[in-house]
């Protein structure tokens, strides 16, 4: 298992951090995750995704209906998003 972190831009901060989709979405894949926004406002938020089999098991989680839905559902910007995996 490994650890990623995530960092991409969204709609709406507040809704972003309202909404149970992410945890769902991650949840269904075994997944655990804690958020993060920046302290200077802005949209630019983060995740912290532990218990990740392989990136490449996350990259076609990712590539997923059900991630298409939970990001649209979110207000992620999906090519703001950017992965780094613990090393």
């Amino acid at each position: 298992m490994t650890t990623v972190i995530a960092v991409h831009e969204v709609n709406d901060v507040a809704h972003w951090l309202s909404s149970p989709k992410r945890a769902e979405f991650f949840g269904a894949h075994g997944m655990t995750l804690r958020t993060f926004v920046s302290p200077g406002g802005g949209r630019r938020v983060g995740l912290i995704i532990e218990n990740v089999p392989s990136l490449e098991a996350l990259k076609e989680a990712l590539q997923g209906v059900d991630a298409a839905e939970a990001m649209k559902h979110d207000g992620v910007i999906p090519d703001t998003v950017e992965l780094f995996v613990a090393s």
